[in-house]
């Protein structure tokens, strides 16, 4: 048989015992390839070529599975924050789980922060792989168990990469708990990135309404327009640091198609978000006939903040209808704009 440690590599990266006999390994083979450091022993029976301390590995040596948040980081979706509890899928009859540190040592909630355990049933186990949980059961653990900013996120991902077909998001969509169906008006397929698609939910959520991808003369698409007046372009630095020209052409474009430009970096989105509100708002009130005040837009954006800051995930029904995001608040119109899977 091929080595052992290409034998786990052939089985994703992690193997049970059994799988590894079957293939030809003996007890022997195993403990030379321990001793020889080219596999780790993540649990008792549980082989791996991962490293120590990868998320798969602790979610294993618990005795479960990544799910949630912690599967999702795990698969390269857009998180913002990665430095997360580990979330761990296990049976709902699971027994012997252990520390995610230490193998011998059992597991205590109480005694051992850093790990939220879901307990799942047995349709969860069969979907997945040896150290993660399916895709679609990690995006529902998301959307019931973190902020809708990053539950969006997850899926904007999850849509623009195609690793999750519409169908199956509205299969995902229909399976949730009525008061979390709501999510599927914040996520469309166009989003290209994690800025793009925090700047969208955070807007909407703020009472503005919000287009992606909207599609100029020339072909090119702006990010975000935003109360059909603002252009909103969120610039990642991998995407734009040899494009200076590119995008002050695109600028111009802007300008010619009647929408005001405006330029941020992913930095400004994920730490300045406050000082680029004040700004965006600004701009997006400079058409307006009776063009408020410097006092008069803080009292907005202090309104827009509060109606964001009090937001529950998941609304009541009666919030519900008021998130349909008063869009005659908006300085663009009066009617919110439908969301579509579809990029432009």
């Amino acid at each position: 048989m091929k080595s052992i440690a290409e034998a786990v590599d052939s089985l994703g990266g992690m193997a049970q015992k059994q799988q590894l006999v079957r293939l030809g390994a003996t007890d022997r083979d195993l403990t030379y390839a321990y001793q020889q450091r080219w596999v780790i022993r993540a649990r008792n029976g549980w082989y791996s070529t991962k490293p120590e301390n990868s998320p798969e590995v602790r979610a294993v040596r618990v005795g479960g599975r990544l799910t949630g948040i912690s599967a999702l980081i795990a698969m390269g979706a857009w998180v913002l924050d990665t430095d997360q509890p580990l979330h761990v899928s296990v049976h709902d009859n699971a027994a012997r789980l252990r520390s995610q540190i230490n193998r011998r040592v059992r597991f205590d909630a109480e005694q051992m922060p850093g790990v939220v355990l879901h307990w799942d049933a047995i349709d969860v186990a069969e979907r997945g792989t040896a150290v993660s949980v399916g895709l679609t059961d990690a995006l529902f653990r998301v959307i019931v168990d973190e902020p809708l900013e990053v539950a969006v996120a997850c899926l904007d991902w999850a849509l623009h990469t195609r690793v999750l077909r519409r169908f199956e998001f509205r299969r995902l969509i229909r399976s949730l708990p009525v008061e979390y169906r709501y999510v599927e008006d914040f996520v469309d397929g166009a989003c290209e990135s994690l800025p793009e698609s925090l700047s969208k939910t955070r807007l909407k959520l703020r009472g503005h309404r919000v287009t992606t991808q909207v599609r100029l003369p020339d072909g090119k698409r702006i990010d975000l327009v935003v109360d059909d007046i603002v252009g909103l372009e969120t610039d990642g630095r991998e995407f734009h640091v040899d494009a200076f020209e590119i995008d002050r052409s695109k600028d111009i474009d802007i300008i010619l198609a009647d929408y005001l430009p405006m330029r941020v970096s992913a930095h400004m989105v994920f730490h300045d978000w406050n000082r680029f509100y004040l700004a965006m708002v600004i701009v997006a009130h400079s058409r307006s006939p009776h063009r408020p005040s410097r006092s008069e837009i803080q009292e907005i954006v202090a309104a827009a903040e509060f109606r964001a800051a009090t937001f529950r995930h998941p609304p009541t029904r009666e919030e519900r209808k008021v998130l349909n995001f008063r869009q005659s608040d908006a300085p663009g119109g009066n009617s919110p704009q439908p969301t579509s899977l579809h990029p432009v």
